[in-house]
């Protein structure tokens, strides 16, 4: 007889087993709808089982399923990056199959064209998964089990403007959380810096959202220092803010971008780098993976492209994100335990925290439950370790779906303690 699952899986498994899935919505074993406000792993941005995705997909395994050369899918897609990506973005490197070694080879590509270390990465940046990404990531619990780091990155701090590291207000600061990362090029780094990695929003770190002008003037900071700005927008991209790209809602133009999770529109993996022209130059056997450019993934991923970089597509996303974003809002009147809901498009977060303020991971848990038992699929924030709800939708999300999540989260949150700020 096989090995019951739970007996031979290295991690815990959950308790339903989903077999089916439709848009937002998700089935279990036992036939319990779910609503998915979490798009798989933040990947399926056109929702579970969209139809003209499967229907790329099938097409293209009738011809040919993987090729390690180049194919008419994987063409396509560098040419649609390299048209709807920023203008100074021109060259695409589509050898990666995931978003830590996307970012890694970014990391290499400035690396090598510098000629210096060092890699800045803000407080609670998520750079990946792999040894060397987490060696960069901006969560020390994230790097703890690890002996070996990998040398040179530069934690500085983030713009959480509602939990200022330097205690200012945004009105007023002067963007300290750039000015000063000249004192930790000078007193922390190795006196050779090649990069800054950021996410426009972040996304495992608690969706924090830069005030405006953060971005612009941390460009101009890297432009004035010969640091290359590299966007990760694992999570932002493809639509997600209500734009193609965060850079596109920032109007900020990255020197680098990477890209993985919504490639594909309905989880296939694939990942991708677009640089700057000026880059170009890294051997290929620098960076490659046996898996980078799938065909099928390329396949699911031009169709993918086609659908959300429509206008049309991407002002449903900003108006569905603007309700949904107006209902949350509403409801943290209503509850002190909502310190904050912040977000872009379809890219939200609702942060908990006890009466004075005091983050809260277990009570950030017990909405996440509540939410669970209406049959709202959510994430804890910093891998659960947080204390933001992690909203990402499917982008086809309805008005009517919309007001649905928020009805819920109304419900789950009348269970959270009331006690006055």
């Amino acid at each position: 007889m096989p090995a019951d699952p739970h007996d031979v899986a290295y991690h815990e498994l959950g308790p339903d087993l989903l077999v089916r899935g439709d848009g937002l919505r998700v089935w279990d074993e036992k036939g319990r709808e779910y609503l998915d406000c979490v798009s798989g792993t933040f990947n399926l941005i056109l929702g579970h089982n969209h139809p003209a995705v499967v229907a790329a997909v099938k097409e293209q395994s009738e011809h040919l399923v993987f090729a390690s050369s180049a194919t008419e899918p994987t063409n396509r897609v560098m040419q649609l990056l390299s048209q709807l990506t920023p203008p100074n973005l021109t060259r695409v490197n589509l050898r990666s199959c995931s978003g830590s070694t996307a970012n890694e080879g970014a990391i290499k590509i400035a690396q090598l064209h510098t000629g210096r270390r060092d890699v800045i990465v803000p407080f609670r940046g998520q750079v990946g998964q792999s040894l060397a990404a987490t060696a960069y990531n901006g969560l020390a619990r994230m790097r703890a089990p690890f002996p070996q780091h990998h040398p040179g990155a530069l934690h500085v701090p983030d713009p959480y403007c509602r939990r200022c590291f330097y205690r200012q207000s945004p009105d007023s600061c002067g963007f300290l959380c750039v000015e000063r990362i000249d004192d930790f090029l000078t007193y922390a780094g190795s006196g050779s810096t090649a990069c800054l990695i950021v996410e426009p929003i972040s996304g495992v770190g608690g969706n924090i959202v830069p005030p405006p002008g953060y971005l612009q003037r941390l460009r101009e900071f890297c432009t004035e220092r010969g640091i290359v700005l590299i966007f990760d927008e694992m999570q932002t991209a493809f639509g997600r803010t209500g734009h193609l790209f965060a850079a596109d809602h920032f109007g900020v133009q990255p020197d680098i971008m990477t890209v993985s999770k919504g490639l594909t529109g309905s989880g296939l993996p694939l990942a991708a780098i677009i640089t700057e022209e000026r880059f170009v130059g890294m051997d290929r056997s620098l960076h490659g993976f046996t898996y980078g450019g799938h065909t099928l993934s390329a396949a699911a991923a031009a169709a993918t492209l086609d659908i959300v970089s429509r206008p049309e597509f991407l002002a449903g996303v900003r108006a569905v994100g603007a309700v949904l974003l107006e209902r949350l809002l509403a409801l943290k009147d209503d509850h002190p335990r909502i310190f904050d809901v912040r977000g872009a498009g379809l890219m939200l977060g609702i942060e908990v925290a006890e009466p004075d303020g005091t983050r809260s991971s277990p009570l950030a848990h017990a909405l996440h439950r509540a939410l669970s038992e209406r049959s709202v699929i959510t994430r804890v924030s910093e891998h659960g370790q947080g204390n933001v709800i992690e909203l990402r939708p499917p982008l086809v999300l309805t008005p009517g779906d919309a007001h649905l999540i928020a009805d819920r989260f109304g419900e789950a949150l009348e269970l959270l303690p009331r006690t006055p700020r």
